[in-house]
């Protein structure tokens, strides 16, 4: 997952009253002579021993001790010899990363071997801290509990949070196999079409620079001589109200690329607030899409293209500028 993602929270569904989280379990205890004026926290690691203190301080916080009948949220709270109470488990977030979660995915392509998404801008790809259930993978898992049986439910590659569009999942170890070499061979075609700030010096250009984590800002990545290499071709198909419509080809595939290196010639994305982008047109996310993907089939060989059209705010974004897709 792109660090963006790890510092952004997945939009909830419905609210889950408490009780009703998979895997939850309610405990009675009782506390004992021995145990008087003792802190809650501490006692609750005698009552679930299988939980670390500082989960169950969390479960305090969040409301899930009672004590004498009454919800009890300070940790630190003194008990007394007698006081009944209960606790209501619930698993770490991370231990419930990669539980299965019924969504509705669009699919452009399935096989036995191989399956073509199109992402929705707002989706995770990949459980990691701040996001740990109600992504891709949690989604993939429900959709074919096979894939749990690969790494990573079958993903060989990410979109951010906020970039929509066109990805490839492996459904058997032969297809992740065969899609991962593909992919560092870089050999698989990407293509993506962006708005961004600003006219570019010339119609083609092509950004070879060194990406790595930004030094100053780590939930940033940047431009910077000990970094990765990096290789982003772009077109400007139009300009008009200061904004370029532009495609771009990856032949590389580090973190935030077309934003990082966009960013680092002067024309950051639209509404991508990370990188200097400012809302225009309408956007308020970052004014991309992963529109074009192509690759030989990892198992047959066979040639397989895939075009996903940029969904509604995009659209509208880019046919402002552009006047036509």
């Amino acid at each position: 997952m792109s660090p963006q993602e790890d510092a952004e929270s997945q939009p909830g569904g419905d609210d889950i009253e408490p009780g009703e989280e998979e895997g939850s379990e309610v405990r009675a205890f009782m506390v004992d002579v021995a145990r008087h004026g003792e802190r809650l926290d501490k006692l609750l690691t005698a009552v679930a021993p299988e939980f670390s203190r500082s989960h169950l301080q969390g479960l305090v916080a969040g409301g899930r001790v009672q004590l004498a009948g009454r919800v009890v949220t300070s940790a630190s709270t003194r008990v007394k010899a007698g006081q009944r109470g209960q606790v209501e488990l619930v698993r770490p977030a991370h231990e419930l990363a990669f539980a299965p979660q019924a969504m509705e995915l669009d699919i452009v392509h399935e096989d036995a071997h191989v399956l073509v998404v199109n992402k929705p801008a707002g989706l995770v790809v990949h459980p990691a801290a701040g996001n740990w259930s109600g992504t891709l993978l949690n989604g993939l898992l429900a959709r074919d509990p096979s894939s749990a049986t690969l790494p990573r439910a079958g993903i060989v590659h990410r979109l951010d949070k906020d970039t929509s569009g066109l990805m490839v999942v492996g459904r058997t170890l032969e297809g992740v196999t065969g899609l991962t070499r593909d992919i560092a061979a870089r050999v698989v075609h990407r293509q993506y079409m962006a708005l961004a700030h600003g006219r570019l010096e010339h119609e083609h250009e092509t950004i070879e620079a060194p990406i790595g984590r930004d030094p100053r800002v780590r939930v940033r990545m940047a431009v910077i001589a000990s970094g990765r290499p990096a290789r982003t071709d772009v077109e400007e198909v139009a300009y008009a109200q200061g904004i370029a419509a532009v495609r771009c080809t990856l032949h590389t595939g580090r973190t935030h690329q077309i934003r990082v290196h966009m960013a680092h010639r002067g024309h950051p994305l639209v509404a991508d607030e990370t990188y200097g982008g400012r809302p225009a047109l309408g956007m308020t996310r970052q004014a991309l899409h992963a529109e074009r993907l192509a690759f030989a089939h990892p198992v047959t060989g066979e040639a397989l293209s895939f075009v996903a059209p940029p969904p509604p705010d995009l659209r509208a974004a880019w046919i402002a500028v552009a006047g036509e897709l």
